[in-house]
Order: C-alpha cells, then structure tokens, then sequence
C-alpha cells in the first residue's frame, strides 16, 4: 500500500538490510515494483534523499511494471537506475523511454529478459511447473501483475513465436544466448538480468555478451516477427 512507504517503514527496511549485509552504506538500493500511486509522492523520494545524504545509501532507484511508472520515476532527479522488464516480448520500452533515460543518465537494469524462461527455448507443452511456480497460478494474473509471467504473454503464443526465434539465432547460439544478445543491442540498457539454476546456465548467460552484435537483417526479423504476433496482446499494457 502506498501508505507503507513512510520514514519509519524506509528507514528499518534500510537499516534491516545494512545490519543483514554486514556493511554501513548500500550501493544500490532498489524499491521494487511500489504502487503507481508512490511516483507521484515526492516525499518518498525526499526520504531516499535524506537517507543518501546521511551515509545510508550511495545510489538509489526503482524496479517498475510500465513504462508510465519509469517515465515519472525519472523526473526526481536522484533516481539512477530503472528495472525494467524489456525482452524480445516486451519492447515498448525502447519506443520513449530509453531516449529519455539517456538524456538523463539513468542506468537501465532489464529485468526478466528470458521472459519467465520461455525464451529459453527449453519450455514445452509437456513442461511442468511446481504449484508455487508463478508460471503455473499467475498465467491470467491471478496473484500478481499478469506481466511478470512470460511477459504477459499467453503460454501457447510464447511456444510459437519462440519456434519461429528459433530459426534466427546463429549457428552453435543458443536461444536464450539470442534472447540476451538482442537486448545489448540497445545502447540504453546497461545490463540484463537473468536468473539461472545451475552453473552452466551462469556461463552460457555471460557468454552471450561476448557473442557478435546479431546483424540488422536479424533485428528486422525479430522486430518483425514482435509485430505480427506480439504486438498486439501485450505492448498496449506495459
């Protein structure tokens, strides 16, 4: 609720985490995905001021669903970093919002860039997911903003158009390796976010910064293929 975000709240968060990291200042502190209602009070970010003023914290920023969200987000001037969800199935945010991060040097952070593994290219019909595995009970957004599962994207939609991904990704580069690579394309963003399980899905993730730049006739395609089939369900949304 927006009345949560007070002083008092701010301030034990802050300390709690101070106190868990063993350390006196945090580099970057992040509020994640707070009510749309919390970027239009600026008091909020007054607190986060105080707090960096005073040792507490060295940067500050906000993780967000909607490009709207980031827009206002970056008029307080001390905002330095943005979340925000950008992948192949979420690509409104290169439309406004990246000029304007840039213009103002804010650090761009995207979040679920294998949009909740389905760019992977290793979900299937036949994959199953645990009950508590979003993927499985916020499809329709049943918990939570529908936008944070596959990208909002439906399951079926997601398998097809990821079939068509397939067949663009560079010989001996995986799918997810595409997926990442595509998004460094964009001199706006400073760096993807990936989540991984295991040891190998580490190094496959950071190999694909060393992959060379996917050619303008790939990004065509990939933007293209975004038009016909994705465009349409979800760029409206976020």
């Amino acid at each position: 609720m927006p009345e949560g975000y007070s002083r008092k709240n701010l301030t034990a968060w802050i300390e709690r985490s101070l106190k868990n990291l063993n350390t006196e200042t945090i580099d970057l502190l992040q509020l994640h995905c707070p009510p749309t209602s919390v970027y239009y009070m600026p008091e909020v970010f007054g607190i986060l001021d105080n707090l960096t003023k005073v040792g507490k914290l060295r940067h500050y920023g906000v993780s967000v669903e909607k490009v709207e969200e980031a827009l206002k987000a970056i008029e307080f001037p001390n905002v330095q970093t943005m979340q925000i969800i950008f992948n192949i199935f979420r690509q409104r945010p290169a439309e406004l919002f990246f000029a304007e991060a840039q213009k103002k040097k804010v650090g761009i952070l995207a979040r679920v860039p294998l949009a909740s593994g389905m760019l992977s290219g290793k979900i299937s019909r036949a994959t199953k997911f645990a009950k508590d595995d979003h993927r499985q009970f916020n499809r329709h957004g049943e918990a939570f903003d529908r936008g944070e599962t596959f990208s909002g994207v439906d399951f079926e939609t997601g398998l097809r158009v990821v079939e068509e991904l397939k067949s663009l990704a560079p010989k001996n580069v995986a799918l997810a390796q595409l997926a990442l690579r595509w998004i460094l394309e964009f001199p706006a963003v400073t760096c993807a976010i990936p989540g991984a399980k295991r040891p190998a899905q580490v190094a496959e993730n950071i190999a694909a910064s060393d992959l060379r730049p996917l050619s303008a006739a790939t990004m065509k395609k990939i933007r293209a293929l975004y038009d016909a089939e994705i465009c349409p369900l979800v760029h409206h949304c976020w």
